[in-house]
């Protein structure tokens, strides 16, 4: 019953799709005409002011003329992923029933894959490598931050196409996949073999002058618990002052990244402020007691993005931590993963986020108290020697005043 509600739900969508295409396209006119190879042509027929063209008049061409089967889940899904992408939104994205378990799987840090963060460069039109997880395939292969990515298993890509390309990297464990990359003026050629993933999300030491300092590689699911038992560990050992890392952080949950900020921040104070399409504003407030009370100091780069620009934005306005490094990425919206009757799903962006100083970070970032950057040689490198780490090494001297 549910499987023939949800084909119902989806002929309603493709009607709706072929009549806004229509409206569009129609003006004056009210004859179309598909040439054919044979130079003939069928003629579909609508009246302007009452728009008559239908799916079915199209499925009546497909079955007419088509030479191949026709797969009908197929026509539905593809027709679906047309509509969604016409919005041209990077982060709004249809998936099927399959990419749904998949996405699901990544967000809770563990999937199939080569192990890279990949964003959408608007400016340029490309798929830029945001990060690779340490220890993944695409690290040992030696996939850098900052690569484009042009061409996969031999077919190029643009930025437009992420998804599609994303879907392409993807696949069973043990098979390989091939990567053109673009790195300034070099053009490299990688076959990396796929393999389970798991990210760990934080990783934590105490360095000099009993400073403190927390990695924070992503916000999967059950990072903010991960953090916090890291920061109780790090308060047994006395530490003085912490450093947060999070140059390279992509983001994930909005939840997890203010779960974290409340750790920092008084009780009742604001963390996060976000609006719909309608301006409807609603405001995450700080609900328990502060964990710890030492100078902070978070590490930021151009790849800190999202839920990374959530928390820097609310323990920097709050005079909790300063920053220390390069301008965040400027990814400030919000997608909400709704999931249909037949298990496919929709993430969708839905509301815009302000730090708690109603700062604006989509498409601005946040820039540094003190902009640092890396050596040359290690701008694109996932891991620095700690001796040339100069954004690493601002923020100790600066703790040690």
């Amino acid at each position: 019953m549910e499987e023939r509600q949800g084909q119902k739900v989806y002929k309603i969508v493709m009607l709706i799709i072929i009549t806004v295409l229509l409206t569009v396209l129609v003006t004056t006119t009210v004859l179309y005409r598909f040439v054919l190879k044979d130079n003939s042509t069928i003629k579909i027929e609508g009246d302007s002011s009452n728009i008559g063209y239908t799916l079915s008049s199209f499925r009546n061409i497909i079955d007419k003329y088509y030479l191949g089967e026709v797969d009908e889940e197929k026509l539905e899904e593809g027709a679906i992923k047309g509509y969604i992408a016409g919005l041209d939104d990077p982060y709004t994205q249809y998936f099927t029933k399959e990419e749904m378990t998949e996405y699901e799987e990544e967000t809770l840090g563990k999937f199939t894959g080569i192990g890279i963060y990949m964003v959408q460069d608007e400016e340029q039109n490309v798929i830029r490598v945001l990060s690779p997880i340490k220890d993944s395939p695409a690290a040992e292969a030696g996939i850098q931050p900052g690569d484009i990515i042009t061409k996969i298993n031999d077919i190029s890509y643009t930025g437009e196409q992420m998804n599609e390309a994303s879907n392409k990297i993807k696949g069973e464990n043990g098979s390989k996949v091939k990567l053109e990359i673009l790195r300034g003026d070099q053009t490299l050629t990688f076959e990396i073999e796929r393999r389970e993933i798991k990210v760990n999300h934080v990783e934590s030491k105490v360095l000099e002058n009993n400073i403190g300092y927390l990695l924070l590689t992503t916000f999967d699911d059950g990072c903010s618990e991960e953090f916090e038992e890291k920061l109780k560990e790090l308060k047994k050992q006395n530490i003085q002052s912490l450093i947060i890392d999070l140059r390279n952080n992509g983001g994930g949950i909005v939840q997890e990244a203010t779960d974290i900020a409340d750790l920092f921040v008084d009780k009742g104070k604001d963390l996060l402020i976000t609006t719909d399409k309608n301006n409807k504003e609603e405001i995450t407030k700080a609900k328990k007691d502060k964990l710890i009370d030492v100078p902070v100091i978070i590490l930021t780069n151009e790849n800190t993005a999202s839920a990374s620009e959530i928390l820097a934005g609310a323990l920097k306005d709050h005079q909790v931590a300063k920053t220390v490094g390069t301008k965040t990425y400027g990814k400030g919206v919000i997608q909400e993963l709704l999931t249909l009757s037949d298990g496919s799903g929709i993430k969708i962006t839905t509301n815009e986020y302000y730090t708690p100083n109603r700062g604006k970070i989509n498409k601005v970032g946040i820039e540094p108290d003190e902009t640092v950057e890396l050596p040359e040689e290690y701008k694109n490198k996932l891991e620095v020697p700690e001796d040339q780490d100069t954004q690493l090494q601002k923020a100790i001297e600066m703790l040690k005043k």
